[in-house]
């Protein structure tokens, strides 16, 4: 395969420049080719006997250097045309064909095509692909596919590292599946344990849920696995990060019948290769991306301020910009969060706030007018850097340097979507000047 031409779009006199010092451009390494690997296929069962490994530890604390914060020079690259299949044409049963009909789902994407029939076939799948590339439809069309012939013998669990991306996976499983009499049961945190208890006395054929409160189930007892055949774990890389190792092998731990899983991740990383060998042995592995952590599509700068209030100023300067029609400001605490909610909402700007310890309703109701646009700012700690799908953030803000670099490129991640051009700027505090020097705290799940 030959390697994409890139070609460089000078921002020098970019009318959306920022305040900031201008420095070089930072340049990031990129992997030359892409490829497909073909192990024989695992038979199933329980993990390998290597064990667990590693401590599934949270972002580490290191000090960043703002300049590699820079990136004013775009690179494009050149996207090769990729042909795949119709729905219509893939062996899939008559009623889930009617329903991705009305959906109007009519080709499937490149991860799609690639791995539907594969996990039809039982086989175990490490599959890399970029966010917004068809991942959900990927393990759900083949996992209704299955039920549709035999809902006693399919049963699923999908694990995912947040409350917005279960509950976002459920609805779009609800949405295929509706007519078809197979059912879901969602099991996140910020919601009441009694009720999850309650509802899982009835049948369900696919658990769907973070891996925290799916624990809490199987320590109540309230939730058995014994005949649970399929694990999927979407956005591995990203449970990870936010140290779910050991909870997820937890999980492996009680599904003594499990015949086949299905791993789906952004990037591929070396601290990987151990957890998925435990996982699978042997799998399929199925690329159709770098599997790296891709930002040069996003053009990103530094502010360097003297004080709070000048950086105050100059973002609510930002903010009436009329380009700036969808705004994402990470903060490190949720004090600071509040904090600065309430300024912004004290100066008539539509914005709303999202941390750990706001109610699990409420953060879906600020969510969904984000996504709507009847807010245009969201204020929030880490827990939106991750699995959050919104579309055309316009401008995310990092009001402190970020504690690590995964949490700054999950940050900045959130704009520039499916190659999309995004914008992200980094508030720095200049030598010498006084501030409160903010701390690191856990993502919420």
């Amino acid at each position: 395969m030959r390697k994409p031409k890139t070609k460089g779009k000078s921002q020098e006199n970019n009318p959306k420049s920022f305040r900031g010092k201008r420095t070089e451009k930072r340049e990031d390494s990129k992997s030359n080719r892409s490829f497909r690997s073909r192990p024989k296929r695992n038979g199933g069962g329980g993990r390998s006997s290597g064990g667990r490994s590693g401590g599934g530890s949270r972002f580490k604390k290191q000090q960043l250097d703002p300049n590699t914060l820079i990136n004013k020079t775009l690179t494009q690259t050149e996207k090769k045309e990729v042909v795949t299949r119709s729905f219509a044409s893939l062996p899939l049963h008559a009623k889930l064909q009617s329903r991705l009909k009305v959906k109007k789902f009519v080709n499937t994407t490149e991860i799609q095509d690639k791995t539907i029939e594969m996990i039809l076939e039982g086989e175990n799948i490490m599959g890399i692909a970029n966010t917004g590339t068809g991942k959900t439809g990927a393990f759900l069309i083949p996992i209704i596919e299955r039920l549709l012939y035999n809902k006693k013998k399919n049963k699923s669990i999908v694990l995912v590292p947040t409350r917005e991306l279960a509950q976002q996976v459920e609805t779009e499983f609800k949405s295929l599946t509706k007519g078809l009499q197979i059912y879901s049961h969602c099991l996140i945190g910020g919601t009441n344990i009694n009720k999850d208890v309650s509802k899982l006395r009835r049948e369900a054929h696919i658990i769907i849920g973070t891996p925290g409160r799916v624990n809490d189930m199987l320590n109540r007892r309230a939730l058995k696995l014994f005949d649970t055949t399929n694990l999927v774990l979407d956005e591995f890389d990203t449970m990870l990060d936010m140290g779910f190792q050991q909870e997820v092998l937890k999980i492996v731990d009680q599904m003594p019948n499990r015949q086949q899983t299905i791993l789906f991740s952004a990037t591929q990383t070396e601290k990987q290769k151990s957890v998925i060998q435990t996982l699978m042995p042997e799998y399929e592995k199925v690329r159709v991306s770098q599997g790296e952590s891709n930002t040069d599509n996003i053009y990103q700068d530094v502010i360097r301020v003297e004080s709070p209030e000048e950086k105050n100023q100059i973002l609510q300067e930002l903010l009436q910009r009329k380009e700036y029609r969808k705004v994402l400001i990470f903060l490190d605490t949720k004090r600071q969060v509040t904090r600065l909610y309430r300024q912004l909402k004290k100066n008539d700007f539509r914005v709303d706030e999202i941390h750990g310890d706001k109610s699990q309703n409420y953060r879906s109701k600020a969510i969904q007018n984000f996504k709507s646009g009847k807010i245009q700012v969201m204020v929030a700690t880490d827990v939106a850097s991750r699995g959050i799908d919104i579309d055309n953030i316009s401008l995310v803000v990092n009001y402190h340097i970020p504690g690590s670099q995964e949490s700054y490129v999950h940050r900045i991640g959130r704009t520039g979507r499916a190659g999309k051009e995004g914008h992200a700027i980094t508030f720095v505090q200049k030598s010498g000047s006084q501030s409160a020097k903010p701390r690191q705290t856990k993502p919420s799940s």
